[in-house]
C-alpha cells in the first residue's frame, strides 16, 4: 500500500507545475526564488524571477551590483527588505564561501535573511538533504490532514508543524518531496473552496473524515490594521521635457533603501523640511491615494510643488521621469506620482 510520501511524489510528478526555478538545481537560483516567493503569489513573481536571474545569473554577479540594481528590479514586488537581506547575504556568500552557497545547513541558515524555511528549501531542492520546510500552505496540509486544532503561530502548533514535517521529508527526493507538500497546498489543499476530490492524501485526510476542512487551520487572531495620515509631496524643477523630480532615499524600514517622494505624518511643508528642501509648494491636495499593507492602510494627501532646490546627496537627487525603471521605487511611489501625473 502507498504510503504518504509515495502519493505526494506520485502525484507531484504528474501535477507539478512547469516552474523557471524548478529548472534548476543551482542553490542560488533557488535562494532567490525561494525569497521572492515568500507572501507572494507564484504568477506575480515568475517574471521578476525571470528578469532579476537574467540581470544577475550568479552570485558574484549579485554582489557585485549596487542597492539601486538590485532594489530597480524589486521594484512592484514589496517585502523590500527581502531584496536587501538576499543582497547582503549573496554578498557574504561570495566574501566568505567563494560564491557557494555553503552545503552546512548552520553556515546556510548564519546568512543575512537565511531563516528555517529558506535554509531547509534549498537545502533539500538543491542539495538533496533531508531538511524540512513549513510555509503557509504546508502548515495549511499538514493542519488538515494531521487534524491540528491549535492556533497557527502558537508556539505548540509551530513545533509539531516543525516535527511532522521533519518526520514526512526523510527519504528519497527529500526536495521533491517539499515542493510536492508545497504544491498542494497553493492548488488543491486551497484556503476556501479546496479540490479535496482531487487530493492524493483524502482517503486518510483527518479533517475530511470529520468534515472539518473548512475550520482547519486555526488562524490567529487578526489585529485590525492601522489607519495612517500622510502627507507626500512631488517635488519637480524644471519645465515641460526638462522637468525632473526630486526623489528621497528613506531609512525607515517599511520602505528602506528606497527612492520616494518627501512624505511624512506632518504637514506638506514638513514632508519636505525634513527632505531638506525648498520648493513652491501648492497649498491644496490634489488629492489622495489609499494603499494596504500588511498592519497599516495608509491614506496620503498628494501635493504639488515647483522649483525646488536642495543638497544633492547620495539620498536626495533629481530623477528624469524616464530613469525611474532604474531605481528601486515601491508602488506606493508609483501610485503618488500618476495620481500627480509625473511618471
Amino acid at each position: 500500500m502507498p504510503s504518504v510520501r509515495d502519493k505526494l511524489l506520485t502525484w507531484y510528478d504528474r501535477e507539478g507545475r512547469d516552474l523557471p526555478w524548478r529548472r534548476t538545481r543551482d542553490p542560488y537560483a533557488i535562494w532567490v526564488s525561494e525569497v521572492m516567493l515568500q507572501q507572494t503569489r507564484v504568477d506575480t513573481v515568475i517574471p521578476y524571477y525571470e528578469r532579476f536571474m537574467s540581470s544577475f545569473p550568479t552570485a558574484e554577479a549579485l554582489a557585485k551590483a549596487d542597492e539601486d540594481a538590485v532594489l530597480s528590479h524589486w521594484s512592484g514586488l514589496g517585502y523590500y527588505r527581502r531584496a536587501r537581506l538576499l543582497h547582503r547575504g549573496v554578498r557574504e556568500v561570495v566574501a566568505e564561501y567563494g560564491g557557494a552557497v555553503p552545503e552546512d545547513v548552520e553556515a546556510r541558515g548564519g546568512l543575512p535573511g537565511v531563516g528555517r524555511y529558506t535554509a531547509g528549501a534549498i537545502g533539500s531542492i538543491a542539495f538533496d538533504k533531508e531538511e524540512p520546510v513549513v510555509d503557509g500552505n504546508v502548515s495549511r496540509v499538514l493542519s488538515r490532514f494531521f487534524r491540528i486544532d491549535t492556533p497557527l503561530g502558537a508556539t505548540e502548533t509551530t513545533k509539531r508543524l516543525w516535527g511532522l514535517a521533519g518526520r514526512l521529508v526523510v527519504g528519497e527526493r527529500p526536495g521533491d518531496l517539499n515542493q510536492a507538500v508545497m504544491e498542494l497546498g497553493a492548488t488543491v489543499c486551497t484556503p476556501r473552496n479546496p479540490r479535496c476530490g482531487a487530493c492524493p492524501l483524502s482517503a486518510d485526510c483527518q479533517a475530511l473524515a470529520r468534515d472539518e476542512v473548512d475550520s482547519l487551520p486555526v488562524q490567529r487572531a487578526r489585529k485590525t490594521p492601522k489607519q495612517v495620515e500622510l502627507a507626500a509631496v512631488v517635488a519637480t524643477r524644471g519645465r515641460g521635457a526638462d522637468k525632473k523630480i526630486w526623489l528621497v532615499k528613506g531609512d525607515r524600514p517599511l520602505f528602506g533603501g528606497l527612492w520616494g517622494v518627501p512624505m511624512g505624518e506632518g504637514n506638506a511643508r514638513a514632508a519636505l523640511r525634513e527632505a531638506g528642501l525648498k520648493a513652491r509648494l501648492k497649498t491644496e491636495s490634489i488629492g489622495q491615494v489609499e494603499h494596504a499593507l500588511t498592519h497599516r492602510r495608509l491614506r496620503i494627501d498628494v501635493y504639488l510643488a515647483s522649483a525646488a532646490r536642495g543638497t544633492v546627496s547620495k539620498n536626495g537627487q533629481l530623477f528624469a521621469p524616464g530613469s525611474l525603471d532604474q531605481i528601486g521605487v515601491s508602488t506606493l511611489t508609483r501610485k503618488i506620482l500618476e495620481r500627480a501625473s509625473v511618471h
